[in-house]
C-alpha cells in the first residue's frame, strides 16, 4: 500500500501533503495501470466526481486538469 494516498474530503496527500495525486502516487499509478491505461483513466474519473463532489468550490477545469491531465 502507498504512503502517497488522499486524504478526504480535502484531497491533498497523506504522504507529501501536496494536492493529491502528487507527482509521486501518479508515479506509482502509472506503473500499476501500465498495461492497461483506460482502466486507470477509469479509475481517475471515478476519483475526479468524488472529489468535485468534496470539493464544489473548486473549478471544474482545475479538478479536470489535476486528476485527468496526466494521464498517458
Amino acid at each position: 500500500m502507498t504512503e502517497h494516498g488522499p486524504v478526504l474530503p480535502i484531497w491533498i496527500c497523506a504522504g507529501c501533503s501536496a494536492p493529491w495525486p502528487c507527482s509521486a502516487r501518479r508515479a506509482e499509478l502509472r506503473a500499476e495501470y501500465a498495461s492497461a491505461p483506460i482502466a486507470l483513466a477509469g479509475l481517475m474519473r471515478s476519483y475526479l466526481a468524488a472529489a468535485s463532489r468534496d470539493m464544489s468550490w473548486a473549478p471544474a477545469a482545475t479538478l479536470r486538469r489535476r486528476f485527468l491531465g496526466w494521464l498517458p
